[in-house]
């Protein structure tokens, strides 16, 4: 098994880079079995969304694409896979995938009142800190 880091799936994904992203390809089609840690996913999901500026249905799709893939090994599997859910719902993935890193929880708190809001419209359990627990 290999692994792989960011800029090797935003190439892969934006094609940006072409000599770059053939590599990529080659890579990614050839290995036997890639490990994608669950941080390159969250850095991947930021440099589109924040350098690129794609639309959050094209980071979507890039993520699920790069999941999808069958011989990929996701981290944590199950958490990317409803941080992904919550995404496609409006939730910011990183938000999503704290949430879903903290199955145990009863209770989530944060001071992101975006996080707030979008949590209340899906029923989450997500709420600010006001001094007691």
């Amino acid at each position: 098994m290999i692994a792989v880091d960011t800029n090797v799936l935003v190439r892969y994904l934006t094609n940006d880079d072409q000599a770059q992203a053939q590599r990529a390809y080659a890579l990614l089609a050839r290995a036997p079995r890639v490990f994608v840690a669950k941080t390159v996913l969250l850095e991947t999901e930021w440099v589109l969304r924040r350098v690129y500026r794609l639309p959050p249905s094209a980071v979507l799709a890039g993520l699920r694409q790069i999941v999808g893939l069958p011989n990929t090994v996701v981290e944590a599997a199950e958490q990317v896979a409803r941080a992904l859910r919550y995404l496609e719902q409006g939730l910011d993935f990183a938000d999503g995938l704290h949430l879903a890193a903290s199955p145990g929880a009863e209770r989530f708190y944060t001071f992101d009142r975006r996080f707030l809001r979008c949590a209340v419209e899906l029923g989450l359990t997500v709420l600010e800190p006001d001094g007691g627990a």
